[in-house]
């Protein structure tokens, strides 16, 4: 059975080196992006060969907890961008959560 969802698509991926990858593009059938404090693409497998699937992938799932877009483990961006950097595949679109307003200082 195939189920057709909704989710981030990954619109540029410049990791070469990954098997999902072709001419910048991730060929995933889903990525999950980040542990509880970073934003790294944990779907990247390094090797020469690559895969055949010709759809983009999707983020099936985010760990990035501190991330404004993800919900529920969900991201809700409208689409994403992975870089290779410092050594890791890195999602662009991590922005942190602001942490609200600033209380007012107490009256004295």
């Amino acid at each position: 059975m195939i189920q057709s969802i909704d989710m981030s698509a990954v619109s540029e991926c410049n990791v070469s080196m990954c098997a999902y990858n072709r001419e910048r593009r991730c060929h995933a059938l889903a990525i999950t992006v980040g542990g509880y404090r970073d934003h790294s693409c944990e779907t990247l497998h390094p090797a020469s060969l690559h895969a055949g699937r010709t759809e983009i992938a999707g983020v099936g799932s985010c760990k990035a907890v501190e991330c404004k877009y993800n919900e529920d483990y969900e991201c809700r961006a409208e689409n994403i961008r992975v870089v290779f950097n410092r050594g890791r595949a890195d999602c662009l679109m991590f922005e942190k959560k602001s942490s609200g307003p600033t209380p007012a200082p107490a009256a004295s």
